[in-house]
């Protein structure tokens, strides 16, 4: 289903994952790939400093709109470790994002963090298709939740300290 391009791009998205827990933020990462596979933008949570907003694919919505053309935009694909919130789901479809890969969804990892005892996200964990229903969604991708899971439960285990 997934092709090795795709697998690249997530595994990298895993890689951003940690990275943004080496810096004091959140588990995420996201990378933009143009139609033609060139990697345009890639991103990672910066909430360290309490703004919730700094989602990678919120900070990829942004730039796309700043970069590219509407078509260049509609023939790009957005990889992501965990599927967008509802902000960002938002964000994607308004600036005609056309395509999302995820590894989790939301979904799961509220799960993985409502197992751990974690209070809930002030945010409803909704499907991105039930935001925005005209962006074609893929995943999750299975072969990769065990890293993310692990870098998420890391994260866990420093809010608790």
């Amino acid at each position: 289903m997934f092709t090795d391009t795709d697998m690249t791009h997530l595994r990298r998205c895993v890689a951003l994952a940690a990275t943004a827990l080496d810096k004091g933020n959140s588990p995420y990462g996201s990378v933009l790939v143009s139609k033609q596979g060139q990697v345009l933008f890639e991103d990672h949570n910066r909430d360290g400093d309490g703004d919730n907003t700094r989602h990678p694919e919120f900070e990829i919505a942004r730039w796309a709109a700043s970069n590219l053309t509407k078509d260049q935009r509609a023939g790009s694909v957005v990889y992501t470790s965990t599927e967008h919130c509802p902000m960002c789901a938002a964000a994607h479809a308004w600036v005609g994002l056309n395509r999302i890969i995820y590894i989790s969804s939301g979904q799961e990892v509220g799960q993985w963090y409502s197992g751990w005892g974690a209070e809930p996200t002030p945010v409803a964990k909704l499907p991105i298709n039930q935001v925005a229903p005209g962006v074609r969604v893929e995943g999750p991708v299975a072969q990769l939740t065990d890293n993310l899971k692990e870098i998420h439960h890391r994260y866990f285990q420093h809010l608790t300290r």
